[in-house]
C-alpha cells in the first residue's frame, strides 16, 4: 500500500508521523493534506537512508538544489562535494540531473551517502546512453526510456521529474503564439526533437498507465516538469505553457486514482506583477497538487545574480501559495556553479522560503524571528550568529569586523543606539 493509498483509507504511516513531528503540526493534517493531494512525502520504498520530507499546503516552504555532470570532466567526486556543500547549507532535497559520464555511479553514490530525499530525470541518461550506443540520441526508444526509469526506481529516487504533459497538441500550439525565446527546458526540448523526429506522440502521455505502475510499485512521488516555462519574462504566461498545465491537471486525477502522489513543478522567468497570477493558475487547473517553483526569477537582467532574482521570485511565489523552490545559482545562464555558487544559491532560496513563510504565519518560522529579535535586544552576538540563516558567514563576518568582542557591532560602537536606547528606557520605567 502507498502512502497516499494509506491516507485516503485513514491509515497514519510511519513517515507521516515523522514529517508531522519536523513541522510542528498534527498527524491527521498531513494525512488529510495528503489524502486530497495537497501533501507529498519524498520517500520511495527503496530509498532506506532517506529521511522524509513532506511538501505541500500548511507546511514549511521547502528548498531544492540541483547538482549533476554536464562535461566530460565532471566527475562524481567533485559533484558529490557540492551535495555535502547544499545540504549542509540546508538543502532540503537533492537533485541528480547528470547528462554524461558514469550517470548510474553518480545517483547510486548520492542515494547511499546522503539522508536527503533525491529527485532526477530519467530522459537525460536515456538519451545519453542513446547517444553511446547507437550515435544519437534520436535513436533512444520508448523501451530504453522505461527501462532507465525503473532503473532509477529500483535504485530508491524519491522523486521522478518527468515531462508527461508535453503533448503534440500543446508542442503544436507553440508555433502560433510568437514566443520570443526558444524553449529553454533541456529536458523538454530534447524529448520534443525526438517527438518530431519520429512524428510520435509523447512517450510518457502515450504509455501513462506504465509510469503509474512504476511510480506505484515503488511509492515514488511524480514530479511534472514543465516543458514549456517561460524563458524570459516576455514569454511568462503565454498559452502553451496554461495548456500543458490544463493536459497535466487530468494526468494528476489519474495518478492520484492510481495511488501515486503528485507534484508539478512551475515557471522560469516570470515577471513580479505576473506571479500570483501564475500560482493561481496552477494550482487551480492541477487540482491543488503542490507547486515546485524554478525561481523563478523576476528580471533577464541579473547575470551573475540569478539568485538573487530568482530569491525574489521565489519569495513572492511561496507566499502566494508556491510550496517548493528550487534554488538557482548565479552561474545561471552563463556556466555551471562551483562549490561556493552552490552554497549561495541555498543560502539564497533558503531566505526566500523563510521570508514567506513569516508572511503566511508559520509557527516555526515566526518563532525563529522573534528568537533572532530577542538576541539582538540583548546584544547576544553569540545567539544572533547561531540563529542566522548562515552561521558560518555571520561569525566571519562578526570576527573579521569587530576589534575588541565587544557587546556592540562596529557600525555604531560605543554608540550603539540599541544599547544607549535600552538604558534610557530602563531608567525610565525604574523611575
Amino acid at each position: 500500500m502507498t502512502i497516499l493509498e494509506s491516507a485516503k483509507k485513514r491509515i497514519i504511516t510511519d513517515e507521516m508521523k515523522q514529517v508531522a513531528i519536523i513541522e510542528g503540526v498534527s498527524e491527521e493534517f498531513i494525512r488529510r493534506g495528503i489524502a486530497n493531494g495537497e501533501i507529498v512525502i519524498l520517500k520511495s520504498k527503496n530509498h532506506v537512508k532517506a529521511v522524509p520530507v513532506a511538501v505541500g499546503a500548511g507546511l514549511s516552504t521547502k528548498v531544492s538544489a540541483s547538482v549533476g555532470m554536464y562535461d566530460k570532466n565532471d566527475t562524481v567526486a567533485n559533484e558529490l562535494d557540492k551535495i555535502f556543500t547544499a545540504v549542509s547549507a540546508g538543502a532540503d532535497t537533492i537533485m541528480d540531473l547528470s547528462v554524461i559520464n558514469d550517470i548510474d555511479t553518480m545517483r547510486r553514490t548520492a542515494l547511499t551517502t546522503i539522508t536527503k530525499p533525491m529527485g532526477s530525470l530519467p530522459l537525460y541518461q536515456a538519451m545519453a546512453e542513446a547517444k553511446k550506443k547507437k550515435g544519437s540520441s534520436l535513436e533512444m526508444t520508448i523501451e530504453d526510456l522505461f527501462e532507465v526509469i525503473e532503473r532509477h526506481a529500483i535504485d530508491g529516487i524519491d522523486f521522478l521529474a518527468l515531462h508527461c504533459g508535453t503533448t503534440m497538441e500543446v508542442v503544436n500550439r507553440v508555433k502560433k503564439e510568437g514566443r520570443l525565446d526558444p524553449l529553454v527546458s533541456y529536458g523538454g526540448s530534447r524529448l520534443i526533437g525526438w517527438m518530431i523526429h519520429h512524428n510520435v506522440e509523447n512517450p510518457l502521455y502515450e504509455n501513462f498507465d506504465r509510469l503509474l505502475e512504476i511510480a506505484y510499485k515503488y511509492d515514488i512521488v511524480l514530479s511534472f516538469a514543465d516543458a514549456m516555462r517561460p524563458g524570459c519574462t516576455q514569454d511568462s504566461l503565454i498559452s502553451s505553457q496554461i495548456q500543458e498545465y490544463i493536459v497535466l491537471g487530468d494526468l494528476i486525477t489519474r495518478a492520484r486514482d492510481a495511488g501515486v502522489q503528485v507534484m508539478v513543478k512551475g515557471p522560469g522567468h516570470v515577471p513580479i506583477d505576473q506571479i500570483e497570477t501564475t500560482v493561481k493558475i496552477q494550482k487551480s487547473l492541477c487540482k491543488g497538487a503542490p507547486y515546485f517553483v524554478f525561481g523563478p526569477l523576476v528580471t533577464d537582467t541579473a547575470v551573475g545574480y540569478d539568485h538573487i532574482s530568482a530569491a525574489i521570485g521565489g519569495a513572492i511565489s511561496a507566499y502566494a501559495g508556491a510550496d517548493f523552490i528550487c534554488y538557482v545559482t548565479s552561474a545561471e545562464h552563463i556556466g555551471l556553479p562551483s562549490k561556493e555558487q552552490v552554497h549561495q544559491g541555498v543560502i539564497a532560496a533558503r531566505i526566500a522560503a523563510h521570508a514567506a513563510d513569516i508572511a503566511k504565519g508559520n509557527e516555526k518560522a515566526v518563532t525563529w524571528d522573534l528568537e533572532m529579535s530577542k538576541a539582538r535586544k540583548n546584544l547576544d552576538w553569540d545567539k544572533q550568529i547561531a540563529l542566522s540563516i548562515d552561521p558560518e558567514c555571520a561569525r566571519q563576518v562578526w570576527t573579521e569586523r569587530s576589534d575588541d568582542f565587544s557587546s556592540e557591532c562596529t557600525m555604531c560602537g560605543k554608540y550603539c543606539a540599541m544599547k544607549i536606547v535600552s538604558k534610557f528606557l530602563s531608567k525610565e520605567k525604574v523611575g
